[in-house]
């Protein structure tokens, strides 16, 4: 098979993804995550840096993508369409990787299985980062690569760069430098060259190390002893083992066939390109390691997505087991016939894990958050605070753009008292909103019942289906006017059963802590709705 017909092979697999992706954006349902990029994004550029990097922590590029799209006039669909972007320009770039590691047939099975993974899938439509973080993880291994072979200041200058994007793009970019420290120290390739491209990459990354630490503060994350762990080995194993079924297929039997695949594809590169097997060793091995050692705070939950960067050595492997099934004209039938079962097995979990990717909301629920987000942007004022990012009130920014910019975080007690606390004052009405829908919910609900929070005359609302939209009659003013109006909100959601209430409760108690440190370590009363609301 000629480089040319591998080519075609690769860009019939970008074109496929790319159909799937534009028709599928609009069926995920919006998620407080995309508002918040998009609400962070409304804010000036300098805004946008001192918010992620001082304050909320992180990585900042995604965000900067957000405020160039708000800034242009897009909205959602935009941010949308610049992740499905992301997610199709990472399939040549992960075949140009695995063709150089491995071969070009593997490539394009690899390529072929990378595209039809729930991880991909998903967060090509999902208006996050993730799709972006494996583009330019992969050009940084691509990179990397070329640096190492050549070692000509050019190539490294480019690593530099794809690298430098990764960090900036999400916090786990440190364990792809991470890992490509280790490969070069086991491989001994070109360690003075190495040593001094590391130690300037270093250097020129210290804004995000910064932000990095300023996050792992927020979820309380170090290593070592004295809190809790991702669990021990064995926990660290069933992580990883459901970031190998949303990188193939999930269901335990599928999965453990694709792990198999996968350790003969390792042999098998080993066998014949030690360093490629090396180096991809490297990649998946580390972050087990890591996770062993990690101290992870009651609020941190890594996801598959966070070894995004992983994604394109995981099928490379399962491609070369699929390759070594057997030789001649059967096996190159079987292998065929395994990829296209690989494959549909791949797509069936990704319909299994998010039906709503492939089918969409119901059309109730869309109504009625189309109809909630409609009466939020008729009666828009300037000065209303926001509670949450939630996507109602996304959609209503979305309609009129005078709908206030203030958002109070709901679940970061000390983020959301920064954020009163710049807010011009007096502080406007405060707005909720109580899904009965959501998935965080013991039970989803296509109808919320009509109530207001304590004492109901300070309150007016509107249901809409699952959601109930409450604001307040007149302006809270002060912080305490806020919290308080908060707390009886969140008090109400408690009552109706809203899964995320409890956590949003806490959080406003923590916050109220931090406004007076002599406030009552016990939870905000129902009925705490004082007169400075006034």
């Amino acid at each position: 098979m000629s480089e040319n017909r591998f080519r075609v092979g690769v860009l019939a697999v970008s074109g496929a993804l790319s159909a799937f992706l534009l028709l599928e954006r609009t069926a995920w349902p919006p998620h407080e995550d995309e508002a918040l990029a998009l609400f962070v994004g409304a804010h000036p550029l300098g805004e946008v840096f001192d918010t992620v990097l001082h304050e909320r922590g992180g990585a900042p590029l995604h965000f900067v993508l957000a405020w160039l799209v708000v800034h242009l006039g897009g909205g959602l669909d935009a941010l949308r369409l610049a992740s499905a972007l992301f997610a199709v320009a990472s399939i040549p770039v992960a075949y140009a990787l695995v063709r150089r590691l491995a071969d070009a047939a593997t490539g394009l099975i690899a390529v072929t299985l990378l595209a039809g993974t729930w991880v991909l899938l998903f967060h090509g439509v999902y208006a996050r980062m993730y799709s972006l973080f494996l583009l330019t993880s992969a050009l940084s291994y691509l990179a990397l690569l070329s640096a190492t072979e050549t070692g000509r200041r050019r190539d490294w200058a480019l690593w530099g760069a794809a690298t430098l994007a990764t960090l900036a793009t999400h916090p786990y970019g440190a364990l792809v430098v991470a890992t490509q420290a280790v490969f070069a120290f086991l491989a001994r390739v070109r360690p003075r060259q190495c040593l001094t491209a590391f130690a300037l990459l270093g250097v020129a990354g210290l804004p995000f190390w910064y932000a990095d630490l300023v996050l792992a503060h927020r979820f309380d994350v170090s290593v070592g002893g004295g809190g809790d762990t991702l669990g021990s080995p064995g926990s660290v194993t069933l992580y990883l083992g459901r970031v190998a079924g949303d990188f193939s297929s999930g269901w335990p039997p599928l999965n453990l066939a694709f792990l198999a695949l996968a350790g003969l594809g390792l042999v098998r590169l080993t066998r014949a390109r030690g360093q490629s097997a090396l180096f991809a060793a490297a990649i998946l091995g580390l972050p087990a390691l890591v996770f062993t050692a990690a101290r992870l705070g009651h609020s941190t939950s890594p996801q598959s997505r966070h070894l995004i960067f992983a994604l394109p050595f995981f099928s490379m492997l399962v491609a070369a087991g699929l390759r070594a099934l057997g030789p001649g004209r059967r096996g190159t039938a079987l292998a065929a016939a395994a990829v296209a079962a690989a494959l549909a097995a791949e797509v069936g979990w990704a319909w299994h894990k998010t039906p709503e990717l492939f089918r969409g909301d119901p059309q109730a629920r869309v109504s009625a958050r189309d109809s909630a987000a409609a009466w939020l942007a008729a009666g828009a004022r300037p000065g209303d605070v926001l509670f949450g990012y939630e996507p109602v009130f996304l959609l209503a920014w979305e309609r009129s753009r005078t709908l206030a910019r203030t958002v109070v975080p709901r679940a970061d007690g000390k983020l959301a008292l920064d954020v009163l606390g710049r807010a011009r004052r007096p502080l406007g009405r405060g707005i909720f909103v109580l899904d009965a829908g959501d998935s965080t919910n013991l039970e989803a609900r296509p109808t919320i019942p009509f109530r207001l929070p304590r004492p109901a005359s300070r309150f007016e609302g509107r249901a809409f289906g699952p959601y109930l939209v409450i604001k307040t009659r007149r302006p809270t003013r002060t912080v305490a006017g806020f919290l308080d109006a908060a707390a009886s909100a969140m008090n109400l959601g408690r009552n109706l059963r809203i899964g995320d209430a409890p956590v949003n409760l806490e959080a406003i108690r923590r916050a109220r802590r931090g406004l007076n440190p002599q406030v009552s370590s016990g939870p905000p009363s129902g009925d705490s709705f004082r007169s400075t609301s006034r």
